[in-house]
């Protein structure tokens, strides 16, 4: 081969493994190049091409919370310190955008609710779940300060009691529904977690998907800069949730059985219920648009949820989007 050298190279310790390449050129700065593929370069001359493992498999809800707790922040003191809140006026942010950026900052918000809804069900009273939950809601209040803060920076105020007026405008239904579900849940008892566990994985994945798609959509670089650093929070979030899913559902065919029924005959997207029906469309709508944007669900969304126990070849929140998004 070539111009090239290839050296096996396994760092266990930082559980990356892959292979090395030497190469007689000069490279760029290294850069993710794909899914579960990095490229670092070590000198001028040298890059390394490593295949990531993406998460380790967790054997008790104690290995997922220790590995959770593991994860250091990406929105850290660091980054809010050096946060260019000043660029943001810069450029250009299409106005069709803040609806969608809205939306996503009261759903955001709105974590504290579905926390306090968990927490009267066993689920939210399993140990790691709960202390999950602690920090979980911190984080998800924290991005939605953040978003809101750059819609005032991009120049389209926000009210300074908008965290009141959103939680104000909920439909007295959701409100009333909030009551009552968990006192049906909770006859299930815990086999009813892996039904939340499983629906929580969905939301924080379609959430995940979603900021993906707003900064390649809006072409703002310092929205894109923002989004990035929530969308990582996000991802220790929905691997947490995929990660107790599996597990409740290993355990017990009813749990199954259970999440399935759930999922397929009642899941919503994300913020539906707390938001109007109309905004979530136009969300969903704006963000996965299209075949590409529906393929793009359907491979980190739909084909993710597939692999749990239980799940395989259940197509129905694909269909929901593309009933949406087409």
């Amino acid at each position: 081969m070539n111009g090239f050298e290839l050296r096996k190279s396994d760092d266990k310790s930082s559980r990356i493994y892959g292979i090395s390449i030497r190469i007689r050129t000069r490279v760029p700065e290294a850069k993710s190049i794909g899914p579960g593929l990095c490229v670092k370069s070590t000198t001028p001359r040298t890059i390394e091409i490593y295949l990531v493992k993406e998460h380790s498999v967790h054997e008790t809800e104690a290995d997922v919370l220790a590995w959770y707790e593991s994860q250091p922040r990406a929105i850290n003191s660091e980054f809010l310190r050096s946060f260019p809140w000043h660029e943001v006026s810069k450029h250009r942010l299409d106005p069709g955008f803040i609806p969608i950026l809205v939306y996503m900052r009261d759903v955001e918000s709105f974590t504290e609710i579905y926390h306090e809804e968990l927490l009267r069900t066993p689920t939210g009273k399993h140990p790691a779940i709960k202390k999950f939950m602690d920090r979980w809601s911190v984080e998800e209040n924290q991005h939605a300060e953040l978003l809101n803060r750059f819609l005032n920076e991009a120049g389209f105020p926000t009210s300074a009691h908008w965290l009141a007026e959103a939680k104000a405008s909920i439909p007295f239904r959701y409100t009333f529904e909030n009551r009552i579900y968990p006192l049906i849940t909770n006859c299930f008892g815990k086999y009813f977690s892996g039904a939340h566990m499983v629906w929580g994985a969905i939301n924080e994945m379609t959430t995940l998907q979603g900021y993906r798609q707003l900064w390649q959509k809006a072409g703002h670089p310092v929205l894109e800069q923002l989004l990035r650093a929530i969308a990582r929070e996000e991802s220790v979030h929905s691997h947490f949730y995929w990660s107790i899913a599996r597990l409740h559902l290993e355990r017990s065919k009813f749990s199954r059985g259970l999440a399935r029924f759930i999922i397929n005959r009642f899941w919503t997207p994300v913020g539906q219920g707390t938001k109007p029906k109309e905004e979530t469309n136009r969300t969903i709508a704006t963000l996965f648009q299209g075949p590409a944007g529906v393929s793009s669900f359907e491979r980190n969304i739909g084909q993710r949820m597939q692999q749990l126990p239980g799940f395989a070849g259940l197509q129905t929140v694909t269909q929901r989007i593309a009933a949406i998004a087409m």
